[in-house]
C-alpha cells in the first residue's frame, strides 16, 4: 500500500479521481457529501445502502476534483448482491487516482478492515486510512488500534459533524492539478433513464457506457441513488442518469426507497431528456403513464424505448398492436419518438443516438423572430384566429409572435384579444410549429399576451 503520494499526471480536461472505499456501514456515503459540501448520496444507518459507483465533482482550495462513493466493499464475496457491490469498488479502485480507506474507530480494526488493507498493498497509488467517528477527545485514544495497519499517518475525522475533513482534504489537496484558465466549457445534455422498478434502466445503462457501471440484479429495487454516467458517441458527450425505479405512491416505503424516489424525481426535473423505459412483455401499465405524465408537468424532452422487444411477439401485426395501446394510453406524448429494441443489446444505439440528438436540438432550439413572423403570417392567412359572431375580424389580422424560452421552447403570442385564442386554436399553432421546424421529442409551451 503505498504511502508516499506522487503527482498526478492528467491531460488538462480530466478531473482527478478520488475514491472512498471501505467495508459496508463505516460511514462512506457520510463522508462523500461532507467533502463535497452536499448531500449527493443519500446516507442511512442500514448496511449496504450504497450499491453503485457514485461520482460527484467537487473543489478544494481553487482545485478541482471528481469524488467517487462506492458500496461497502467486502474482498470474500462471490456471488449474490455482495460480489456485484465488489466488482463497482474494484472498478473505482482501478480507475482512481487516488484512494481514501475508510474505517470505523468505534468498531476497531476488524478483519473486514485487515483483509481491504492487504488488497491495497498491492494498490500502487497514495491512499490515506481515515478513522471515522472520531468525534470527541475522549476517543482519540481509539486510534491505537489502527497502527497496526503500518500506515505513518491516519487521519481522525467525524464525517457526521465534520470534524478532521479539513486535514484529510489538506492531505490530498498537493495531489490534485491546479484548475485550469476559465473558459466556457459547454455543459453535456442531461438524459435521465426513467421507470418502474425492473424495466432495464441499469442494464440500459451499463449498455450504453459499454461496461458494468451499475449493479444490474433481478432484484426490484437494486438501484437506490440516481447515478451519473458519462457517455460520448458519435463525437458528442452525454451524461445519462440511471433513476431508481418509481412505484405507485400507495406502495413507496418510507426510509431508503423514499430517497431514492425522491432522488429519482430530482434528477429527472434537472434532465433535459428524460427517456422512459417500457416492459415489452408487461405493456404499458398505469404507473408508465404517470411516470411520463410527470416528465411533462416538468417541462422535460421526452423519449420512449420499448424494452425486452426481443421478447415479445414480433411482426407488423404485433408492432401496430403495440402503437394503438401506446397511442392510447400515452395520447398526451404523441410528438415522443418511440424506439424498440433490446437494453442488452448495443445494436440498439445505433437507432438511440441519433433518436436522441434530434430531441436535444429541438429542446434547445431557438427560432429568430423573423422568420417566426412570417410563419405565423402564412398560418393565419389560411386559418385566421377565432373572433366573436359579429366582429370584425381586423382587431386580430395584427398579431405578432416570439419565442422567449427554450427547454422547453416557449412562445408568446401577442393579439388584440386574448380571451378569443382557445385552447383548440393553439394546439392548432403548436402542430404547426412542429412541422415546421421539427419539434420532436419536446413540449412546447404557448403563452397568449394582450398586444
Amino acid at each position: 500500500m503505498s504511502s508516499k503520494p506522487s503527482a498526478i499526471d492528467h491531460q488538462p480536461s480530466a478531473l482527478p479521481l478520488v475514491a472512498i472505499i471501505g467495508r459496508p456501514n463505516v460511514g462512506k456515503s457520510t463522508l462523500f457529501n461532507r467533502m463535497l459540501g452536499t448531500r449527493a448520496a443519500i446516507v442511512d444507518d442500514v448496511p449496504g445502502v450504497t450499491r453503485d459507483r457514485h461520482y460527484a465533482d467537487g473543489e478544494y482550495r481553487g482545485r478541482p476534483f471528481r469524488l467517487v462513493d462506492t458500496g461497502g466493499l467486502d474482498p470474500t464475496a462471490t456471488e449474490g448482491m455482495l460480489a456485484l457491490i465488489k466488482q463497482q469498488s474494484q472498478i473505482a479502485m482501478a480507475e482512481a487516482d487516488v484512494l481514501i480507506l475508510l474505517v470505523d474507530g468505534r468498531s476497531g480494526l476488524t478483519p473486514a478492515d485487515q483483509d481491504l488493507v492487504a488488497l491495497l498493498r498491492k494498490v500502487e497509488k497514495p491512499v490515506f486510512v481515515a478513522v471515522n467517528k472520531i468525534d470527541t477527545p475522549k476517543v482519540e485514544s481509539l486510534l491505537a488500534d489502527f497502527y497496526r495497519i503500518g500506515h505513518e499517518q491516519l487521519y481522525a475525522v467525524s464525517a457526521e459533524h465534520g470534524i478532521g475533513v479539513d486535514d484529510l482534504l489538506d492531505a490530498v489537496w498537493p495531489l490534485l492539478p491546479e484548475a485550469p484558465g476559465e473558459g466556457a466549457v459547454a455543459e453535456p445534455p442531461r438524459i435521465a433513464i426513467v421507470g418502474r422498478p425492473n424495466v432495464g434502466k441499469s442494464t440500459f445503462i451499463n449498455t450504453l457506457a459499454g461496461e458494468p457501471r451499475v449493479v444490474v440484479s433481478d432484484v426490484p429495487g437494486t438501484t437506490r441513488d440516481a447515478i451519473d454516467t458519462l457517455v460520448t458517441a458519435r463525437g458528442r458527450t452525454y451524461l445519462f442518469t440511471d433513476t431508481a425505479g418509481i412505484r405507485r405512491r400507495g406502495k413507496i416505503e418510507r426510509g431508503i426507497e423514499g430517497y431514492s424516489v425522491l432522488r429519482a424525481m430530482r434528477a429527472m426535473g434537472r434532465s433535459d431528456v428524460a427517456v422512459l423505459l417500457l416492459d415489452a412483455v408487461e405493456g404499458i401499465t398505469e404507473q408508465d403513464t404517470k411516470i411520463a405524465g410527470l416528465a411533462l408537468r416538468q417541462g422535460r424532452a421526452c423519449m420512449v424505448l420499448v424494452n425486452k422487444w426481443d421478447l415479445h411477439e414480433d411482426g407488423p401485426a404485433a408492432r401496430q398492436k403495440f402503437e394503438l395501446e401506446l397511442q392510447r394510453k400515452l395520447a398526451f406524448l404523441p410528438w415522443a419518438p418511440v424506439l424498440y429494441g433490446s437494453a442488452l443489446k448495443p445494436d440498439l444505439l445505433t437507432e438511440f443516438f441519433p433518436a436522441l440528438d434530434r430531441v436535444v436540438t429541438a429542446f434547445t432550439t431557438r427560432v429568430t423572430t423573423g422568420p417566426l413572423n412570417k410563419f405565423l403570417q402564412t398560418v393565419v392567412g389560411t386559418h385566421p384566429l377565432p373572433v366573436p359572431k359579429g366582429k370584425p375580424s381586423k382587431a386580430t389580422r395584427s398579431v405578432f409572435m416570439t419565442q422567449v424560452a427554450t427547454k422547453p421552447p416557449a412562445f408568446a403570442l401577442f393579439v388584440g384579444r386574448p380571451e378569443n385564442i382557445g385552447k383548440s386554436y393553439l394546439r392548432f399553432l403548436e402542430n404547426r410549429l412542429r412541422e415546421t421546424y421539427d419539434f420532436q421529442g419536446t413540449p412546447i409551451r404557448m403563452l397568449v399576451r394582450n398586444k
